[in-house]
């Protein structure tokens, strides 16, 4: 299996050569903050498995985890492509969003759900975790 993907702009341009070892969605408050309120949805793969064309921007900082967390975007329009924690260097967390659809990929868990907002409306069929789950387990290569 393998999919494609890219940025709004088109700049960033993406390949994965396997599935995702795991796909979360995340309630933490800085994934709150650079999705617009809501959580992020994410595709975790391991590093050799991302191809990426074009040249990302990124930025730092320390998360609820304690672990840094550098984000990865494009610089001309914005767009989240993925984010790495110090704690996991092996994997890459992408966002839906850069993924072409159709890709077929949903949250098969959430995260952070202490973090939500009252509001929210989290699947009661997934997986949930109040905080940082453990990492996914090693994919095979």
């Amino acid at each position: 299996m393998s999919y494609t993907g890219r940025c709004a702009c088109g700049v960033i341009s993406l390949e994965f050569l396997a599935k995702p070892i795991a796909t979360r969605q995340c309630w933490c408050r800085q994934c709150q903050q650079i999705a617009a309120g809501g959580p992020t949805q994410n595709a975790i793969f391991k590093n050799d498995h991302v191809s990426i064309q074009g040249t990302l921007a990124s930025c730092q900082w320390t998360a609820a985890s304690g672990n840094t967390l550098t984000f990865h975007f494009c610089p001309s329009c914005g767009t989240q492509v993925y984010a790495q924690s110090s704690a996991r260097m092996y994997l890459k967390t992408v966002r839906f969003g850069v993924i072409d659809e159709p890709h077929g990929l949903k949250p098969e868990m959430v995260i952070w759900t202490e973090d939500a907002p009252a509001w929210a409306q989290i699947d009661p069929t997934l997986e949930a975790w109040p905080q940082q789950p453990p990492p996914p387990p090693p994919a095979k290569s």
